[in-house]
């Protein structure tokens, strides 16, 4: 088996500088919900000093001085920009497993006879001149191998971007100058307890007896030792594994004080949740709501979750909104000043096994005919054209993108505009 590991370079960053060649060279950042913290760096503001996970806030002086532009996530054109790439590799093999919004698999199993050293360049330039995302390429017997590689063809400039650890000669010369922390799977745990034995570099690690590895770090470490020794435990997921759960959740804006609008956001994350289990052809047969305080801040702290079982498994966009907002009335107090909230989903299984209740069938397909309408305009003309008014129109509490950049791929009215020369 030879597997590559294609990453998009510094991903959200990239899709920025697609559509504005003036942030090339520049020290750039995109920032999570509410603009709270950074999630994306270029290497210039890595340079500067700007660690990822920080506060913004933090960083406003700094970040001045240098000049640093900052954006709010733009998720619909990440998203776009990821499928865009996924799309181009599926050119290079057929069989692609999607790790992260910008990570990606790809089984090169039947491609020995190329240079897989010159096939990662011809991946590399291709992903740059179809879709404008600099990506690295890491190509190993096995998915360990491979992530290490990529690490490798990133951090290393002898490589330039490229990175094959297919052979023992490659392995023997690259992995001892890895720390053990780079191994995919190696946490921080796992990695004081292998320091303790004198394991500190990816040689170390793959030298261990098996046994060792599996005393010392458990099953997994065994397994990721073996994959380090070219032998693949992990196979490619041809199938996303089913979820266990789905989540909508978010931070506000600003504290909510009032539960008019605890309820528009209740609503808000029902629908996104319900809009999740469809696309994946699922149904939920338990949801569950929080909300709590920013216990950080000096301000009365509470926090408080309340789940129970549905009396029919759903997917129905209505159905949750009124079970969320039965739920959030049970445990919503007067008096604090809310800073986060959310809609939890578990127990799903696929549209039409689940068990249903006498009636239940003929309710069933009346709510797949009405949910089947309302995605197909909203996938027709725009995510949140058609919207239950529960969420709210003014939506005051809703998360801030003050720095967001135009769609650009995903809305007609946000095109990039061409200019003749």
């Amino acid at each position: 088996m030879r597997v590559a590991l294609v990453d998009g370079n510094n991903f959200y960053v990239s899709c920025e500088r697609v559509f504005d060649p003036k942030l090339e060279g520049v020290p750039v950042v995109v920032m999570g919900n509410n603009d709270g913290i950074i999630v994306s760096r270029s290497n210039e503001a890595k340079a500067i000093g700007i660690p990822m996970g920080a506060p913004a806030f933090k960083l406003r002086d700094l970040m001045r001085r240098h000049n640093v532009r900052a954006f709010s996530s733009n998720y619909a054109l990440y998203a776009d920009m990821s499928r865009r790439m996924v799309e181009t590799l599926s050119t290079f093999t057929p069989e692609i497993d999607v790790y992260s919004i910008d990570e990606s698999f790809l089984n090169f199993e039947g491609l020995d006879h190329l240079d897989l050293n010159a096939y990662g360049r011809e991946i590399r330039a291709t992903v740059k001149q179809w879709i404008g995302i600099p990506v690295c390429v890491g190509i190993g017997p096995t998915k360990t191998l491979a992530k290490l590689a990529n690490h490798c063809a990133k951090k290393m400039p002898e490589f330039n971007g490229v990175c094959d650890l297919g052979g023992a000669d490659s392995r023997d010369r690259v992995l001892p100058a890895i720390p053990v922390s780079e191994v995919w799977g190696i946490g921080p745990a796992a990695t004081a307890k292998l320091a303790d034995l004198g394991v500190h570099t990816v040689h170390d690690l793959r030298v261990m007896a098996p046994r060792l590895a599996r005393t010392v770090i458990t099953v997994t470490g065994e397994r990721i030792l073996r994959e380090l020794n070219g032998v693949a435990c992990l196979a490619l997921e041809h199938v996303p594994p089913a979820r266990k759960g789905i989540a909508s959740t978010r931070s506000f804006s600003h504290p909510v004080t009032v539960f008019s609008e605890m309820r528009e956001a209740m609503a808000a994350y029902a629908t996104r949740a319900a809009e999740k289990l469809r696309e994946q052809k699922l149904v939920t047969q338990h949801l569950a709501v929080f909300m709590r305080t920013n216990k950080f801040n000096g301000d009365p702290s509470y926090a408080n979750t309340m789940g129970f079982h549905l009396p029919e498994a759903t997917a129905d966009t209505f159905a949750l909104i009124h079970h969320a907002i039965w739920a959030a009335k049970r445990i919503w107090r007067d008096g604090y000043r809310y800073s986060k909230a959310g809609v939890m989903l578990n127990g799903l299984v696929p549209a039409g096994f689940a068990p249903q209740t006498l009636f239940g069938a003929a309710r069933a397909g009346k709510s797949a005919r009405l949910m089947s309408a309302l995605d197909a305009i909203n996938g027709k003309m725009g995510s949140g054209t058609l919207r239950p008014a529960g969420m709210g129109i003014k939506r005051e509490w809703g998360v801030k993108f003050d720095g967001k950049s135009p769609a650009w791929t995903t809305n007609w009215d946000e095109l990039p505009a061409a200019r003749a020369g």
